[in-house]
């Protein structure tokens, strides 16, 4: 009964004509901005921020607006990938394996229509999760002190830098770099400045917006104007689309394994859509055996990891509310919005702002519909969107990116930042560092200190506390097993492909 009263609560949130106009808005951008090769969910989000905070968009309105942008670009995703072979996002890799060589077979249009059902699938599947697990893991959040926030904070470090680059030794530079960038600012506990270099701008610390539209969306710019030049565009012709019921009917089990293996993994602090994508596939393909010819235009091998990456999106967003924790990079993000808008996340808000969360969740039931409606019949109007010439395209990033941050504070110091930050962003890319820890490190830099500074307090000093309770002792176990495991992992994942080659 308890759940039902939240869910009215929700759809009364949701179901007003603005909420509803901009969980609608949020899923047309996100399915464009996941169509566009390399922008994906993370940068989407990132580009739009500012554009919410312009409108003046309330807690509720803004989440719902981003959270639809992010469930749309997870769907986008796989429009480039299918078509091009140019994923639009991480996740999107694996849709490449079978949605590609179907698309050179003649069968685009039966691979965008069955990874939109299946991306509607693990994203509804996802949703229910979150509503069923959320609430329970909050209550569990209430037994965590800052012992046990703290090892939480470094599982998030270590488990999403292992995630999010191929050299560990890079992922642990990042964080570092970000938690160092948290450090700039006043001391909470002495009041005295940090690293500021004697600007005053820099008292307050960086404004983690700024960072993130900087690494993300500034970035992204140079980086496709260096790839691509001023003038290119993507070109792509589609066939008539029809809905394949036999396939979709035969898959059901493949969507209904790869949104449980998606919604774990998305769960799990780091892991996200990328690796729930892959899993999804492999488990997907060790089901099926050799003769089903995945890698060759296998529908399944499209079925699995959209069903997969999508269920992890949603499942990422469990962490990130409940915790205080992004289960991704984009719930960083996400993360980032919800803090500038005097929102902390955690098992309180549950309680305290119960019409952002249950509000959040309706919006998302009813975005899967929505962009269900949008991925089917409006394929089509997406591909085209894919021909954009670079001159049009860029320039309005920019200017979304350059008039939010301004119309935020004032400043033209902050401009200057953002820009700094997106040359950072651009370097690191160039050699392969990932932006995803820094940003997490400026996120949770001072809370990450705040918990040890105050575990040091209660203990009066004694560096065992932070070892004192089953759950700290199990998140540092985690913690160091995210960190060592992707090690051995992509070893054991990369000799088949060297014993091929």
């Amino acid at each position: 009964m308890e759940l039902l009263s939240n869910l009215a609560l929700g759809f009364s949130v949701a179901l007003s004509p603005f909420t509803l106009m901009l969980a609608v808005i949020g899923c047309f951008l996100g399915t464009i901005i996941g169509a566009l090769p390399g922008l994906g969910p993370s940068n989407g989000v990132a580009i739009l921020i500012p554009l919410a905070f312009s409108l003046g968009l309330d807690a509720t309105s803004a989440l719902v607006l981003m959270t639809s942008v992010y469930y749309g670009a997870m769907y986008g995703g796989r429009i480039s990938s299918i078509l091009l072979n140019i994923p639009g996002d991480e996740p999107a890799l694996m849709t490449t394996l079978d949605g590609y060589p179907m698309a050179k077979a003649g069968r685009a249009g039966e691979a965008l229509v069955l990874s939109g059902f299946a991306s509607f699938f693990g994203a509804l599947f996802a949703t229910i999760g979150l509503m069923l697990l959320a609430p329970l893991l909050s209550r569990i959040a209430y037994q965590f002190g800052p012992a046990e926030y703290f090892a939480l904070y470094l599982l998030a470090f270590s488990t999403l830098g292992g995630i999010a680059s191929n050299n560990q030794a890079k992922a642990a530079l990042a964080s570092c770099i970000g938690l160092g960038i948290a450090m700039i600012g006043l001391d909470n506990t002495s009041g005295m400045p940090r690293f500021t270099g004697g600007n005053m701008h820099l008292m307050d610390g960086v404004d983690f917006l700024v960072a993130i539209v900087g690494l993300f969306a500034v970035a992204e710019v140079f980086v496709f104007i260096e790839s691509h030049g001023r003038g290119s565009s993507i070109g792509v012709k589609l066939e008539k689309v029809t809905i394949p019921v036999k396939e979709l009917v035969g898959g059901t089990m493949t969507m209904l394994r790869s949104s449980v293996i998606g919604f774990v993994a998305g769960v799990l602090p780091g892991a996200g859509a990328s690796l729930g994508s892959f899993l999804a596939y492999m488990a997907e393909k060790s089901v099926q055996g050799e003769k089903a010819g995945f890698g060759k235009g296998n529908p399944k091998g499209v079925m699995a990891p959209e069903a997969g990456n999508n269920a992890a999106a949603g499942g990422a967003l469990v962490p990130m509310l409940t915790l205080g924790v992004p289960g991704s990079g984009t719930t960083a993000v996400l993360l980032a919005l919800l803090m500038t808008l005097n929102i902390t996340p955690g098992p309180t808000l549950f309680t305290d702002r119960p019409d952002v969360v249950w509000g959040l969740i309706a919006s998302l039931l009813i975005a899967n519909f929505v962009l269900l409606a949008l991925n089917v019949p409006m394929v089509k109007i997406f591909v085209h969107i894919l021909s954009v010439p670079a001159w049009v395209l860029l320039p309005g990033v920019m200017m979304i990116s350059f008039v939010g941050i301004y119309s935020l504070s004032g400043s033209y110091f902050d401009l200057l930042l953002m820009i700094v930050f997106g040359l950072i962003g651009w370097m690191f890319r160039k050699l392969d560092i990932p932006t995803v820890p820094i940003i997490l490190g400026i996120l949770l830099g001072n809370h990450m200190e705040d918990a040890l500074r105050r575990a040091m307090v209660l203990s009066d000093g004694e560096w065992t506390y932070l070892f004192s309770s089953p759950i700290s002792i199990g998140l540092w176990i985690f913690a160091i097993a995210g960190f060592v495991a992707p090690m051995f992992l992509r070893k054991v994942l990369t000799k088949p492909q060297a014993i091929t080659d």
